[in-house]
């Protein structure tokens, strides 16, 4: 036992008039080794108590990498106070990395800086759908670096921080998740279109999540080439884009079968052509047998 001592007590170097023993110079991976396994830990079980107690996924998030690093910056300093190594010792070294870090990591920095204030005044939420640079997109993480984002096609990509910042993002959750959504849809000339605006009306209350209020306005819109052009606007609940779509797609079905009940023809392109002179119409088989 007391050669084993020896050895851990043998010095190992000096570094700024500091003796390092051999036993310092192992305890530090072993203390590494725990400080990782410790986050891990952390990572798993603090989430977990959180959903428990009803937090939402951001509050979770955040309060979850606070902890993370609280724990990270005490194993340093006492694994610092361990190897009898003062904070004052790297004063000299601190100041000209930070020097260096101000020039060559700036963006590393703003995003990092954008991160946290992400996550702290919530403008951006987990689960918030965002439209960015004409990009549409679900929130999945908001991490010290960049933001994840799955698109509406299954696809994920990667936005810097600050760019969710300093550029105009739309957020479709912000304050709620009420949305205005509008279907079109043309009728022959000579239809009705008194029983085409009731029809259109009916059609979108009996629809799933519509509000009502606002209500529902159809618009007669235009006298189309071909077709009595009408548009139904009505809000409802929906927090994605194919909530969205699947509401607009019932609307359709629905209008499609009120239509045919009532005997009004839903127009297509027409066209009249005139002929100025004669027009010869002739029979193949005729002319063969000639």
């Amino acid at each position: 036992m007391e050669r084993i001592l020896a050895f851990l007590n043998k010095p190992a170097f000096e570094f700024l008039s500091r003796e390092f023993t051999v036993g310092m110079l192992i305890l530090i991976p072993v203390m590494f080794l725990l400080a990782v396994w410790l986050l891990k830990f952390i990572s798993k079980i603090v989430p977990r108590l959180l959903s428990k107690n009803g937090a939402t996924p951001d509050a979770v998030h955040l309060i979850n990498r606070v902890v993370q690093i609280l724990v990270l910056v005490v194993m340093v300093i006492t694994a610092l106070d361990i190897l009898n190594v003062p904070l004052t010792a790297f004063a000299f070294v601190s100041g000209a990395v930070a020097i260096g870090v101000g020039f060559g990591a700036q963006n590393i920095i703003n995003n990092f800086i954008s991160g946290w204030i992400l996550m702290w005044e919530r403008p951006i939420r987990i689960g918030d759908t965002l439209e960015v640079d004409d990009t549409r997109g679900r929130v999945e993480a908001i991490n010290t670096r960049s933001t994840r984002i799955r698109r509406v096609d299954g696809v994920h990509m990667l936005v810097p921080n600050s760019k969710l910042l300093e550029n105009t993002v739309i957020n479709w959750n912000l304050v709620n998740t009420e949305t205005r959504t509008s279907v079109t849809v043309g009728v022959a000339y000579g239809s009705s279109v008194r029983e085409v605006e009731r029809l259109i009306y009916d059609a979108v209350t009996k629809l799933d999540g519509v509000l009502k209020t606002p209500a529902p306005a159809v618009m007669f819109d235009d006298f189309g080439d071909n077709a009595l052009n009408f548009e139904v606007y009505y809000w409802l609940n929906a927090s994605s884009e194919m909530e969205r779509r699947k509401s607009r797609s019932d609307c359709r079905f629905l209008i499609c079968e009120a239509f045919e009940k009532a005997g009004i023809v839903i127009a297509f392109p027409q066209r009249d052509i005139h002929v100025d002179g004669e027009l010869l119409l002739s029979n193949k088989e005729t002319l063969n047998a000639k």
